[in-house]
């Protein structure tokens, strides 16, 4: 059925792709390690110039109200680095599928090659297995396509939903800061 040579190909086609497969892997943990590392960076830089300006508060009220404004640049870091964790999450795994997609369409044409050279050598009276045969390799072909659209629904699904999530924490961000100070003066007026 298949020659050596088919065989060799294939191999050498299957190792291509695992490396390009691992090569992706290793940018996007890249990536990732990088994301972090600015993170952390900013985190502590930020640590120490909200420490040094609240140590330099003069009364509570000043003390609140500069612990209410650091609530919005926080909650704005935090988007962000969502949304650039998830891209570097999409992006990679998008790569994954795009080599799953990729070899399911090439193991389709190569069962539909393989029907073909069993149709044509088949001996006589064979013709009815030949074609359910033929029959199952179309409706596990069809199968296929159908698993891989919906998972490409889902992960469009995933990106959408995402996305508002993202675009409605944004929109509160404001006036949760706005609030932030109003709650931190009730607070200590009812506390007093």
């Amino acid at each position: 059925m298949l020659t050596p040579e088919q065989l060799a190909a294939a191999h050498k086609a299957n190792i291509e792709m695992l490396f390009g497969l691992t090569r992706k892997a290793f940018e996007g943990v890249e990536k990732l390690v990088e994301l972090n590392l600015q993170a952390t960076k900013a985190a502590l830089r930020d640590s120490a110039d909200n420490t040094q300006a609240l140590l330099s508060v003069k009364d509570a009220q000043e003390l609140l109200q500069r612990q209410a404004a650091l609530l919005q640049p926080l909650a704005e870091k935090a988007v962000n680095y969502s949304r650039q964790l998830y891209d570097i999450a999409a992006t990679t795994g998008s790569a994954f599928a795009q080599a799953a997609e990729q070899n399911a369409a090439d193991v389709q044409h190569k069962a539909m090659a393989v029907m073909d050279n069993v149709a044509k050598n088949a001996p006589a009276g064979t013709e009815a297995a030949v074609e359910a045969m033929r029959n199952a390799v179309n409706a596990a072909t069809s199968a296929m396509e159908t698993v891989q659209q919906a998972v490409k629904q889902a992960a469009e699904l995933a990106e959408a939903n995402f996305h508002q999530a993202v675009a409605h924490a944004q929109q509160n961000l404001p006036s949760a800061a706005a609030q932030a100070p109003k709650t931190a003066t009730r607070t200590r007026r009812n506390a007093g």
